[in-house]
């Protein structure tokens, strides 16, 4: 699945204990784009594909997985299915 939406960035970022700073070095992308990308809230992430490819690709090295089952969502590899 894929990230999606400012919030669920929000959630994969609080899930993995990572500041914004990190994630931006991390994926090599500006802080600014991640403060942005967050700010889209529920309306969904108007980044270029592969930017937003390269934070998900950071959140997933850091043990998150993206869950798009009818809405956005995150949890942490391993965690059992609901």
């Amino acid at each position: 699945m894929t990230l999606s939406t400012g919030n669920q960035l929000r959630a994969a970022r609080a899930l993995a204990d990572v500041e914004q700073k990190w994630l931006a070095d991390k994926s090599g992308v500006s802080i600014n784009t991640i403060r942005n990308m967050e700010a889209r809230g529920a309306e969904p992430i108007t980044s270029g594909a592969m930017t937003v490819r390269k934070v998900q690709l950071a959140l997933e090295e850091a043990g998150i997985e993206f869950l798009n089952h009818g809405q956005p969502g995150v949890r942490l590899k391993g965690s059992a299915q609901s």
